[in-house]
């Protein structure tokens, strides 16, 4: 009884987004009809699965946004190979827009729906706080996401 009540005022004064595991990520917001540009050390066509993997200290931009990781296997839209469909990062997966940033072990960016879900021991900083979890699920489009499994946060008392 004694921690209902502590735990019913922080999920009050923090307010139901973060009660239901849902964050603002408004600084992620992204167009994801902009041109996504890929640099790599090392690149892997294959013309029969309409695949490319991209490998050693790959770096993604599309705007403003930057995801970086080891890995990156491209998925192409069917025979057009100028047309991303999704993007698999794995290894070091650190995905950046401005002063919002969101670390995992791998991540999968659907360019269509412009979703990335992000999965493996996420962190994600936004200015002073910090979120943890297993899975994010951000959608570039509306800013909006959400944190699941475990999640964990820190907050501190106002006025200190």
């Amino acid at each position: 009884m004694n921690l209902i009540r502590p735990i019913a005022l922080l999920l009050l004064l923090t307010g139901p987004a973060i009660a239901q595991g849902q964050v603002d990520f408004g600084g992620l917001t992204q167009d994801t009809s902009l041109p996504v540009e890929v640099t790599a050390d090392q690149l892997d066509v294959n013309q029969n699965d309409g695949s490319a993997v991209f490998n050693g200290n790959v770096l993604v931009t599309q705007g403003e946004m930057r995801l970086t990781a080891q890995r990156i296997l491209v998925n192409y839209a069917g025979q057009d190979l100028g047309r991303i469909q999704t993007l698999n990062a794995t290894g070091g997966v650190t995905l950046v827009n401005g002063a919002e940033a969101a670390e995992s072990q791998e991540a999968v960016y659907d360019i269509d729906s412009g979703e990335v879900v992000m999965t493996g021991e996420v962190l994600l900083t936004q200015g002073q706080t910090a979120l943890s979890g297993n899975r994010l699920v951000i959608d570039l489009e509306t800013g909006t996401g959400r944190m699941e499994g475990r999640v964990r946060t820190i907050f501190e008392p106002s006025g200190q």
